[in-house]
Formats: structure tokens, sequence, C-alpha cells
């Protein structure tokens, strides 16, 4: 399937909708660099634990996010234990080190301050300038890339989200109730929707995916079935 670069999916949605998986498999079809944007806020919220810089201090992070050298790319054959993506800072491959739950509680924090945001909106904008992307995040919808040339809304039922996260944590070892995550995700929505900076919300021109009864192939089949709808179109 021949594409000009760069050919820009964005696709947008709550916690647990299914955004990475799907990014992650539709990028392996098309032949595309998976970008998790909200791995850069882990990254930020990495270093700027290691330099022992305060969370609340927006400008300071921005100035250690700004110096840094953040690349992402596709997992290689002896990269794939798991991880979606394959994260290289300042030529180190934190890929698992961001995945901590000091990091993650780090990012939701630091992800508030616009300063922090505007660095990293810009470094995803120069990832997706030269080549093919399927990025994934809260924002790239109409924050990060709003040329796209496919923009995409997945939701999906709160429970039927929190049952997703709750099999995922189980998966990996972690003793969590199912209430315990269904109250986190309900908490997580109501923090992304209502933050005052770039907050999780469906633009009109957005197509939305409602991923309660689908499974992660009959959403990646639809995907790809619109993208190549889309280059025939285009084509013609």
């Amino acid at each position: 399937m021949p594409f000009s670069n760069s050919f820009q999916i964005a696709i947008d949605g709550p916690v647990a909708a299914g955004k990475g998986t799907v990014s992650r498999l539709v990028a392996d079809r098309l032949g595309f660099l998976y970008v998790d944007t909200g791995a850069m806020y882990r990254v930020a919220a990495m270093l700027a634990l290691e330099k022992n810089c305060s969370l609340d201090d927006g400008p300071a992070i921005a100035k250690i996010i700004s110096e840094a050298k953040i690349e992402m790319n596709n997992p290689k054959e002896g990269e794939k234990d798991g991880r979606l993506t394959t994260v290289v800072v300042n030529d180190k491959d934190v890929s698992w080190e961001i995945r901590t739950e000091a990091v993650s509680k780090g990012a939701s924090t630091i992800a508030v301050h616009p300063e922090v945001r505007s660095v990293l909106v810009q470094k995803q904008q120069k990832i997706a300038s030269t080549q093919n992307v399927v990025m994934e995040g809260r924002d790239v919808t109409y924050r990060v890339l709003p040329e796209a040339q496919l923009k995409i809304f997945l939701t999906g039922d709160t429970t039927v989200r929190a049952k997703r996260r709750h099999l995922q944590l189980q998966t990996r070892g972690q003793d969590t109730s199912f209430s315990e995550v269904y109250q986190a995700i309900v908490d997580r929505d109501t923090h992304d929707t209502e933050r005052a900076t770039d907050p999780l919300k469906k633009i009109p021109e957005a197509w939305e995916i409602n991923t309660t009864d689908l499974s992660i192939e009959q959403v990646v089949d639809l995907i790809v079935n619109k993208v190549a709808a889309m280059q025939h179109q285009d084509a013609r």
C-alpha cells in the first residue's frame, strides 16, 4: 500500500480504550512508525525525578526535556519483550524504566504544565513531519497533529475499559481489585476532561469508534480498511 511522506493517523481517547494496542497493530499492518505520546510525558517525569526536580516546576522540567534527545522506534527483533515501543533517551533504552508506578504518577502530575506540553508537542510534531506515523495520546487530534489525514477517537463503556485494565494489571502480576481499577479510571477520565491545558475531548471531525463490543482485531481492521479506502480515493 503506497504512501507519500507523511501520512498521519492521530488516535485520541480516554484511558483503557485500547489506543496503545490498536495503534501498535495498525502501525505494524501499514508499516508506519508508532508513537506513544504518553511515553514522552513519562520520559519527562523520569528525567525530573532523576534530577530531583520538583514535579510542580513546569519551566524547570521544560528546560530539562528541551535539552534531552528523545527517540521513539518500533521494537527490533531482539527488543520484542512485551513493549509496544522502544524509547531511547540520550542514547539509552528506557522503555521499561518509564513504566514504573512512580514515573506514571509523575507523568500525570507534569502533564498539566503548559511549558512541558509545549516542548513535547514540538518534539512530537517533528517526529511526524518526515515519516508516516500512527500517533496516540489525549490531545493528538487537535493539538499535536491538527492536520492529520485521519483522526480517530477511541472510546468505550467505563466498566468494559476497567475490566480490560484490570486484566492487564493481573497479567503483569499486580494484585489490584476491580473496584480500585474502576474508580481509578473514573478519576482519570474526570482529570483528563477537566484539566485546563489540552483537555481530553472529541473534536467534530474525528471518527469515533466505540470499542465496547469490538475485539482489538475488529478495530484494527476498521482503521486499516479506512486508510486503504482513503488511499484509493486519492489515487483516482
